[in-house]
């Protein structure tokens, strides 16, 4: 095993949620592509795909934990506090029944709502952010539910690699 890569890695997915306080676009985004690569690198590294699964599914819920408190007393808490709870429900239900169809029920919507609120933010201002998600709302939500549908499924039923899918699709 490669146990200076795996503790880096995972290091940094339970580090990188803290940093949503002070940094949320940064330590969003980094997170965020963290999160699309780190099996990409656990798994080859010799961590067990279980305790692979395990430890993702903790780490991701402590982003969610993060995000949750960062958006407290934001005027997106209610959508932050719906969010969360649905994707609590599905982490609480993964982990005491291991079906991966739990995360495709009770999606995560609340990650890509905050990259988006703190996207806004960072290029339109941090006094323009909510007026500007709220006229836009429909279609924020819209991309986000296309979005987490197509990801969630991948991810949890298909179990299929976006890359191999679209290879094969094309090819």
């Amino acid at each position: 095993m490669n146990l200076p890569a795996v503790i880096i890695v995972v290091g940094l997915k339970f580090l990188l949620p803290v940093l949503y306080l002070r940094f949320p676009f940064a330590a969003g985004w980094a997170n965020f592509a963290l999160d699309s690569l780190d099996g990409d690198i656990l798994v080859p590294a010799g961590l067990d795909l279980g305790l692979y699964q395990n430890l993702d599914k903790a780490a991701d819920w402590v982003g969610y934990l993060f995000i949750f408190l960062w958006g407290w007393r934001r005027p997106i808490r209610p959508e932050f506090a719906a969010t969360f709870a649905l994707r609590t429900v599905g982490q609480a239900l993964f982990f005491s029944t291991h079906d991966e169809l739990m995360l495709f029920w009770f999606p995560n919507l609340l990650e890509p709502l905050f990259l988006v609120y703190v996207t806004i933010a960072k290029f339109r201002g941090w006094d323009r952010v909510h007026t500007i998600y709220r006229a836009r709302r429909g279609w924020i939500w819209l991309g986000i539910l296309v979005y987490k549908a197509q990801d969630e499924w991948f991810t949890h039923v298909a179990n299929v690699d976006r890359t191999d899918f679209l290879r094969t699709l094309l090819g």
